[in-house]
This record gives structure tokens, C-alpha cells and sequence, in this order.
């Protein structure tokens, strides 16, 4: 199995240990302007990618997403199912073929994830989703990699541009999903898609030191 294997494998596992263990958190984030279903769905969508990841395809990475993206597009309820699944489907895409994957890569994935979750959400920047967590964080990544920033420092670079950027989309009103018919009472709270996507990321970097 090659390292890219075993890395993507401790990533999405760490991304589905973070989402079950923040279940209560996420809904309540979810609740205050939403419908409070949204960390219920991705717990009980991750519970079974942390059932199943061990029998993965092990021979490439992109296999290895495309199985995880199957496992949440089927099983993580709402509206959550499709954007998160459609994430990881564009990350394997742009992953095929690799049998190393550096930051560039990375970057070159998360965009892709990027693009998904615009067309099959039909969201766009500023308008209060995760998008406008993971495009500036994916930017600050990108900026790492030109600084030649070792795969840890990036991380923390990514994870700190996510918190950042997730609390900053508190001053945005909600234009898509259940909280957008909530209108102007969904400023002042952030958006829990977001949130939950920095605390993921810094459950990356909690547990970098113990990947493979």
C-alpha cells in the first residue's frame, strides 16, 4: 500500500471519527437557524464510512475517496448527502492516476471538491455554505505551497485560514438550504457547515504527528 493510500485512508478517517463525535455540536450550530438535522445526518453518514473504510480499495487513493463518497452520497440524509459526497466523488477524480500526492495536489483536489459542491448545490461564494470556509482556507494552501511550507505547517496554515474564515461567516446572511427562509435573523450566527469543516481541520492537525 503506498503511502498516498495510507494518508488519504488516516484523512478520511479522521474526517469521520471528527463528524460523529461533533454530532450534538454540529446540530446545535445547525438548529439555531436551520433545521437541526445537519449533525444527526453527517454522524450516522460517517459512522458507516468508519464501519467500512478498512475494506477500501488499498491499490489508489482516488479508489479509496470514490468508495468513501459512495458510502456518504447513500448514507448521509438531507441535503448534506449529495454536497459532501459530490466533495469527495471531484477529490478522487482529481486525484486519479497519482501515485504520490503532494500539496499541489491537495489543492488541485480540494478544487475540484470546490466546483462539486457549487454545481450541485447551486451556491456561490458570500452566500453562507462551507464554501465560504474551504475556498479561503484551499487559497491559503495554495499560498503555503508556493512558501514551500512542509505538509504540517500548510495544515496548521489550512486549518487556521478554515476557523477564520468559518466565524467570519457570521456577518453573511444565509441564501441557500433551511437557513436561508430564516432571511436577515441568520446574521449573527456562523454557518455550521463551515464551522464543522474547521473543526475537522483542526482534528487534522490535532492528529497529523499520528498518521502512518
Amino acid at each position: 500500500m503506498s503511502a498516498a493510500v495510507e494518508t488519504t485512508r488516516f484523512v478520511v478517517r479522521t474526517i469521520a471519527q471528527t463528524a460523529v463525535d461533533n454530532e450534538k455540536y454540529f446540530g446545535d450550530l445547525d438548529a439555531v437557524v436551520g433545521d437541526g438535522d445537519f449533525g444527526f445526518s453527517l454522524a450516522r453518514g460517517f459512522e458507516k464510512v468508519l464501519e467500512d473504510i478498512d475494506g477500501y480499495p488499498d491499490d489508489a487513493a482516488s479508489a479509496l475517496l470514490q468508495s468513501a463518497a459512495m458510502t456518504i452520497s447513500s448514507r448521509v440524509g438531507g441535503t448534506s448527502g449529495p454536497i459532501w459526497g459530490t466533495a469527495f466523488l471531484r477529490a478522487s477524480m482529481a486525484a486519479k492516476g497519482k501515485d504520490t500526492l503532494d500539496i499541489g495536489d491537495v489543492v488541485a483536489m480540494l478544487r475540484a471538491a470546490v466546483e462539486g459542491i457549487k454545481a450541485r448545490g447551486k451556491a456561490e461564494l458570500g452566500e453562507k455554505t462551507l464554501l465560504d470556509a474551504l475556498v479561503p482556507a484551499t487559497d491559503e494552501l495554495e499560498r503555503a505551497a508556493a512558501d514551500g511550507a512542509d505538509p504540517a505547517a500548510a495544515l496548521e496554515r489550512f486549518a487556521a485560514t478554515m476557523r477564520e474564515a468559518a466565524e467570519a461567516t457570521s456577518a453573511l446572511q444565509a441564501m441557500r438550504g433551511r437557513a436561508s427562509y430564516s432571511g436577515a435573523r441568520s446574521i449573527g450566527s456562523p454557518d455550521a457547515g463551515a464551522v464543522a469543516l474547521a473543526v475537522i481541520a483542526e482534528s487534522l492537525v490535532a492528529a497529523w504527528s499520528e498518521r502512518p
